[in-house]
């Protein structure tokens, strides 16, 4: 057992903390810097040599897109509160410059060692027959089919740039990568700058014939530069990248929503630069006009000893190399479902039913959907769609319900960050379909995950309801970790219609019953389970909270934690990313622990199991779960639910399963300390440690057996590879 087992340690000691008034702001770490620490973790996955090769290089590509977007967005905000000489202050106590500038000393850390990852693992790859090769080492044979390769695949889609008076600086957008060369006319030696804007559409790394050997487009760029320039040789050059303000403007009384957004969706586009990375041995006066002409300052230039666009790596993760890669894993389909033939109405009816994404089945929520659009007793079916996919199964079953005559209303959010613009495409299809189409609130995004059909059965209407804690994606729900709720439950129905009139028709839902909502209730309904523990505690009756999400950064709710610690309530939260809760101060947060897990999958549900006068585990605790983090977004700005799961065999599988196989979890968990370091605990020569991921994907979940029985649902343990 080590310290990561939060389910069997002891709570460790607990820290002085002098000097540090328990009320001051040092009780709460920044909430950027615990960002960048959760992006530390991600990368440290690229170095753990329990993980394959591959799936390494992926961890290292997703640090570097999470860092992108991080400074597209958060940065971009601190950027501008500085720029402004806003001086107010975090709830930590730093202003708007002062985060600014650990921020980017401790981003430039991170970057640096990305670098250092990609070189170990690029040495690891060419063991294992996976190389990048410099434009020297490719053959006569393989120059040829280069060659080919850039006259069919690359050339017709380039559009070399020379810049001078009468050719002004391109536009360059977010996220775009150019090659820049300092040209010399062979004619006289006369020299011209001149940029190539590398299109998105093309692959960062071009195939050869055979073996997976490689070669960097911008190298075959460089190979091909007579074709693109002729009569001019390359006298130096570099590669840059640009991050702009990708932060969307909206006016407070836009009269059509849409037209707004594809409005602010091109002023995106057009943000201010925030970051320019560029090779380094760039020409002095090439950097220069680069710079000058995308008026960046000294502070927001990366110098790149290494590769420049590091999230490109993902199109190594090579699917003929599934050796280098995690096991195949084929999720469940849920027992009781197979019970009744596929018949979603059926196996909910017999009892609510909770599925636990990805190890059971996402198809299972399309099914849902896709039975109601062909089922001719549903007269009406009601979704949300905060984010899906490009060609999504679920926008299919609601285009045809709608176009059999059924009612279908689809809450499109188009505030759905970097997805606005696919949001935008997916409701004029709906609408094209038949279907009714809301797009919720201007000041309000609507993050709740919800889904109602409405099915005549004899002489009465029954509603079945679905609430997940992750999005309708059918693609990420491969690899996010959530919840679905499969209920027939009338009373959830009808909280869930309410809360769908609420949507459609800004008149705030009253006399809920079941289910929480923000921004109206949800927030203090927490605040109020948090303290009926502490008063448990102050009675002497046991007491104790479970929680987990995503990020936890609303400080009312972290103070209303550190005081039910200081009750005696004890506290363990899985908390995945950023969390400004300082645990194991003494007097302040002494019961209270975190961790964070990161590996195979993107732990994603968000859960709450309060104890109610008892020790958890416990059947008698409450147990809830939610499309909210806690966070000041979710809870004052966002429309979120809160589900109370009643049915009994739901709650033994959240708190002795779920919850209870991530507290116990030790492969993949580090553990928060009071300074703000996270630690990971991995004894060398253990190969036994608990991972909840194994765990889950080796053994059945309680709910939806059916028929097969609870009997064979283990302990906490899995079996040694």
């Amino acid at each position: 057992m080590t310290q990561a087992d939060f389910l069997r340690s002891p709570f460790p000691a607990a820290r002085d903390n002098p000097g540090d008034p328990p009320e001051g702001p040092a009780r709460y770490f920044n909430r950027e810097l615990s960002w960048l620490s959760f992006n530390w973790r991600v990368l440290d996955e690229a170095r753990n040599p329990r993980v394959p090769l591959l799936e390494r290089l992926r961890f290292l590509s997703i640090s570097a897109a999470n860092l992108d977007e991080f400074y597209t967005v958060r940065v971009a905000g601190l950027r501008e509160l500085a720029r402004e000489g806003n001086t107010r202050l975090s709830d930590d106590g730093l202003s708007p410059a002062e985060q600014l500038s650990l921020v980017n000393a401790d981003a430039r850390r991170l970057m640096d060692a990305q670098q250092g990852v990609w070189n170990r693992l690029r040495s690891e790859m060419e063991a294992a027959d996976i190389t990048l090769i410099a434009p020297s080492n490719v053959t006569r044979a393989e120059r040829e089919y280069l060659a080919q390769q850039f006259r069919e695949q690359v050339f017709p889609v380039l559009t070399p740039l020379a810049i001078d008076p009468a050719h002004p600086f391109p536009f360059i957008p977010n996220t775009g990568f150019v090659l820049a060369i300092e040209l010399a006319r062979e004619a006289d030696g006369r020299q011209m700058e001149a940029l190539l804007p590398i299109p998105a559409q093309l692959p960062r790394f071009v195939a050869l014939p055979g073996k997976a050997r490689f070669v960097r487009l911008e190298h075959l760029l460089l190979m091909h530069l007579k074709e693109l320039f002729p009569g001019y040789r390359d006298a130096g050059h570099c590669t840059f990248r640009v991050l702009r303000d990708s932060d969307l403007e909206l006016e407070d009384e836009a009269e059509d929503l849409v037209r707004e957004f594809e409005t602010a969706l091109k002023r995106r586009r057009r943000g201010e630069v925030i970051r320019l990375k560029i090779s380094a041995g760039a020409p002095n006066r090439l950097r220069r006009l680069i710079e000058h002409e995308l008026d960046v300052g000294p502070d927001e230039v990366i110098e790149v000893q290494g590769l420049v666009g590091m999230a490109d790596l993902r199109e190594l993760v090579l699917d003929n190399r599934r050796d280098l890669q995690w096991p195949a894993f084929t999720p469940r389909v849920p027992e009781r479902v197979q019970d009744h033939d596929g018949d979603m109405f059926a196996a909910i009816r017999q009892k609510d039913m909770l599925l636990h994404h990805p190890y059971e089945t996402f198809d299972m929520v399309v099914r849902f959907l896709a039975q109601a659009a062909r089922d001719p007793d549903v007269l009406a079916i009601k979704q949300t769609l905060y984010r899906t996919s490009r060609d999504s199964p679920i926008v299919d079953a609601l285009c045809e319900a709608a176009e059999a005559g059924k009612s279908v209303m689809a809450l499109v959010e188009l505030k759905a960050r970097f997805d606005e613009a696919a949001n935008i495409r997916q409701s004029r299809r709906l609408e094209r379909a038949g279907a009714h189409v809301s797009y919720g609130f201007m000041a309000l995004k609507t993050h709740a995950k919800i889904s109602t059909v409405v099915r005549r059965e004899g002489d009465r209407l029954v509603t079945y309801t679905h609430f997940g804690t992750g999005n309708y994606h059918p693609i990420t729900a491969r690899i996010y970790t959530d919840l679905s709720l499969f209920t027939c439950d009338p009373a959830l129905g009808r909280d869930a219609t309410k809360v769908f009139n609420y949507l459609s028709g800004y008149v705030q839902p009253e006399g809920l019953e079941k289910l929480a909502i923000a921004p109206i209730e949800l927030k203090p309904a927490l605040l109020d389970l948090i303290a009926r523990e502490a008063d448990f505690a102050r009675r002497g009756r046991p007491a104790s909270i479970w929680a987990k999400m995503n990020s936890l950064t609303d400080s009312k709710v972290v103070d209303a934690l550190y005081a039910a610690s200081q009750a005696g309530v004890k506290i363990d939260l899985v908390i995945r990313g950023v969390c400004v809760l300082r645990p194991g101060i003494k007097g302040l947060s002494e019961n209270i622990r975190v961790k964070s897990i990161v590996g195979r999958f993107l732990e994603h549900s968000r859960i709450l199991c309060v104890g109610n006068g008892h020790q958890l585990p416990s059947h008698r605790a409450r147990v809830f779960m939610s499309s909210a983090d806690w966070m000041n977004r979710n809870l004052d700005r966002r429309v979120e639910t809160l589900v109370e799961c009643v049915n009994e065999t739901v709650k033994d599988q959240i708190v002795s399963q779920i919850m209870a196989a991530n507290l116990a979890d030790e492969a993949s968990s580090w553990v928060l300390g009071p300074d703000g370091r996270y630690l990971r605990h991995l004894p060398a020569g253990r190969d036994d440690l608990f991972s909840c991921h194994r765990f889950f994907m080796e053994n059945p979940s309680l709910s939806g057996r059916g028929s097969a029985g609870a009997r064979d649902v283990p302990a906490l343990t899995h079996s040694q590879e």
